[in-house]
């Protein structure tokens, strides 16, 4: 269990550069979407915009993976909205879309119409085999990472441990589990920034009395010793 405070006191500050432009948003996804195959995504995501372009923070990206596997749709497509968007508003948002869905679009009508020649082939079977166990470690390797980062207590512990045990483990439906466990998640989180948001304005109150109290005292250290002089000078007299 990990406190957000030290995590973030851990990591070092990421460096960022220009926002990109369209072109270099469209470039990036296309390359995405043509080099991943069988699932996976969203791990190769987070390490060509985190990892090596430092387009966007790791509280970003988890941030808007969390949106995009909220929404609608396809989780993939989502988070390339919110990335695009993020990064250059409704034209990235739309270019962000595009980049992830026509190249690898064109290239599956390609392979499926050159499947149905070789899918009698062992070797076929034995090499989509390999490309999804691979897809699979990407996938395990970015819920690993976000488990990590959203352990910062106990509550949250307990809300993923329910929801992992209750979908594989119990084989409760989805829809009830997560209709379930996210108002409940939403809610601990609101209580946690609450109670944190009303311990750094007592904090700073506090502070400000410190201050206070201190510049009163040294006023006070000061003129003692001219009262002091005055009292000794009636004295002489």
């Amino acid at each position: 269990m990990r406190s957000p405070v030290s995590t973030t006191a851990s990591q070092p500050p990421m460096e960022f550069g220009a926002p990109p432009t369209l072109g270099q948003i469209f470039a990036a996804f296309s390359k995405i979407s043509l080099t991943s195959f069988g699932g996976g995504l969203s791990g190769w995501m987070l390490r060509e915009f985190v990892q090596r372009r430092r387009w966007l923070s790791e509280d970003q990206f988890l941030s808007g993976l969390s949106l995009a596997q909220a929404f609608p749709g396809v989780n993939v497509v989502n988070l390339a909205i919110w990335i695009g968007y993020q990064l250059r508003g409704s034209r990235g948002a739309l270019v962000g879309a595009l980049g992830m869905v026509v190249p690898a679009m064109l290239v599956a009508i390609v392979v499926a119409a050159a499947f149905g020649e070789i899918a009698h082939a062992p070797m076929a079977h034995r090499v989509l085999a390999g490309v999804a166990a691979a897809a699979v470690g990407l996938s395990l390797q970015m819920g690993i990472r976000a488990a990590y980062r959203a352990a910062v207590g106990a509550a949250p512990i307990v809300i993923m441990v329910i929801t992992f045990g209750g979908i594989f483990l119990a084989q409760w439906p989805l829809l009830w589990v997560v209709g379930a466990m996210a108002p409940l998640s939403i809610l601990l989180a609101w209580l946690r920034l609450r109670r944190e948001a009303q311990a750094s304005a007592q904090a700073r109150v506090d502070s400000g009395a410190g201050v206070g109290a201190a510049g009163a005292a040294g006023a006070a250290g000061a003129t003692a010793p001219a009262d002091a002089a005055d009292v000794e000078a009636e004295t002489r007299l």
